[in-house]
């Protein structure tokens, strides 16, 4: 599968809370593999700076070093011969593809709505307010993709399995994605 290259064998990509992390879980518990998640780096990385989200996806649109600072980062770590074989996050099925590391690259697609309750679920405040932050999320991510990277999340043409999330149970999802990994 990964020709000894590299330990990663998956990526798994989606929007804030299109269940990649859910996702991550159950292929961690079915295989006892190792994970990073790509969003927690940018997560810590703002309560580092005493930031939400969406300022930091400010800064980082403005300051194109922390941005490329934290996707190196998570580069580098898809290359270590002894990494996870799980990494989480939006740019990894694309920088997988681009570094030419042989693994599973799975794109989670969910609607706006659908992840804004999840969101909310899992974070609290009020469900407007989470749809509006989400959003501007995606738009500020998309914008510093295209202007660092030429990379649009658009673009679903590095992902080896797409998956239309809407209205399946995780275990569903895993059973697919399973499915996916046994394949070739």
């Amino acid at each position: 599968m990964n020709g000894g290259e590299f330990i990663t064998r998956i990526t798994i990509s989606g929007h804030p809370g299109s269940g990649t992390t859910t996702l991550v879980s159950i292929l961690e518990n079915k295989f006892s593999w190792k994970s990073i998640n790509g969003g927690k780096i940018f997560r810590d990385s703002a309560v580092k700076k005493g930031m939400s989200l969406v300022d930091f996806a400010e800064l980082c649109l403005i300051d194109d070093k922390v941005d490329k600072e934290l996707d190196e980062e998570l580069i580098s770590i898809m290359e270590m011969h002894n990494g996870p074989e799980i990494i989480e996050s939006r740019l990894a099925g694309h920088w997988a593809k681009k570094k030419e590391i042989k693994c599973k690259r799975i794109w989670l697609k969910v609607n706006e709505e659908i992840r804004a309750e999840r969101v909310q679920k899992r974070e609290g405040g009020d469900l407007s307010h989470v749809l509006f932050s989400i959003k501007q999320r995606v738009e500020k991510d998309e914008a510093r993709f295209q202007k660092y990277y030429q990379i649009s999340l658009e673009d679903m043409s590095p992902y080896t399995l797409i998956i239309d999330c809407n209205h399946i149970q995780p275990e569903v999802i895993a059973e697919k994605v399973i499915e996916h990994i046994n394949e070739d």
